[in-house]
């Protein structure tokens, strides 16, 4: 059951609150131009972190400081092949949400 058919299916206000507050932590990590900008070049498929500076062009520290938030939040996997670090989103639902925020303003 998704977030919005609990939050409908709830008769308990305290339900319904934490309902709420999940929903609003979900989209405050993701109220972040640089976070946006690197879930919107992995919903294209696993990149690593030299490919996402590339793309963005943005400092390596600064791309490595917003993975790891989004690694905290539980946005993206990664997994290691030597020295390289390959990212890519964990979660089909944040997949779904790039990919509409994608239709609808880019």
């Amino acid at each position: 059951m998704t977030i919005v058919e609990k939050t409908k299916a709830s008769s308990n206000l305290d339900e319904l609150f934490n309902n709420g507050r999940l929903v609003s932590d979900f989209l405050k990590a993701m109220a972040h131009e640089g976070r946006l900008m690197i879930l919107c070049n992995l919903a294209g498929g696993e990149k690593s972190v030299s490919d996402l500076e590339d793309l963005l062009s943005y400092r390596q520290a600064a791309i490595s400081q917003q993975l790891a938030r989004l690694r905290l939040e539980g946005f993206v996997n990664f997994r290691r092949d030597g020295k390289t670090i390959y990212y890519s989103i964990k979660d089909l639902k944040i997949l779904k949400i790039i990919n509409l925020l994608n239709k609808e303003f880019c």
